[in-house]
């Protein structure tokens, strides 16, 4: 088993809705839940799901610690968050509902009042601390955006997105965010 820190008391409620992230110690609220965003998160969530099988572990709003040896720390609350089983096992007991690291695929599902700058900074983050792919849905355009090795490549309604990280994972962009 990894020995990892323990996670610090950082200075925002963790648990209350809605769920507050810390990018780089700056405080980002997290928009409520529309329908749209809701139902492309369920249906993604469930995607995840039926191709992971039992080796890994998928959730929603799951909240993730980055906290870097030096610079402030960082916890996010991924839309939809994948971590394989061999990987979350690997920490002790408690450490395991606070990952001290970021989930292997990271799904943000876009909101109208999103910023693109923070979104990047998120997505940059994810991978300094152990994500092998972000994917950004966006339920209003129906795209679905994957990022994986430091490539971006956008897939429309009516294609299926696929990445070089998993080559096997296919998501149909039409059926998750009709």
């Amino acid at each position: 088993m990894h020995t990892v820190p323990d996670i610090p008391e950082l200075d925002f409620p963790d648990d209350e809705k809605p769920y507050v992230e810390l990018l780089h110690g700056r405080r980002i609220q997290k928009p409520s839940l529309k329908l749209r965003h809701s139902m492309a998160q369920i249906r993604i969530g469930a995607a995840l799901l039926k191709w992971a099988g039992e080796g890994a572990y998928v959730g929603t709003e799951w909240r993730f610690y980055m906290l870097p040896q030096h610079g402030k720390p960082s916890s996010l609350v991924p839309d939809v968050a994948f971590v394989s089983a061999a990987r979350l096992e690997s920490l002790a007991g408690q450490t395991r509902e606070k990952p001290p690291f970021a989930p292997d695929i990271a799904v943000e599902i876009r909101s109208p009042d999103d910023a693109c700058g923070v979104l990047r900074e998120k997505i940059e983050l994810c991978f300094q601390h152990g994500s092998r792919l972000v994917v950004v849905a966006d339920p209003e355009h129906r795209t679905i955006e994957m990022h994986d090795a430091g490539a971006a490549h956008t897939f429309e309604a009516g294609e299926t997105a696929t990445c070089a990280a998993y080559p096997d994972l296919r998501l149909d962009v039409a059926e998750l965010l009709r």
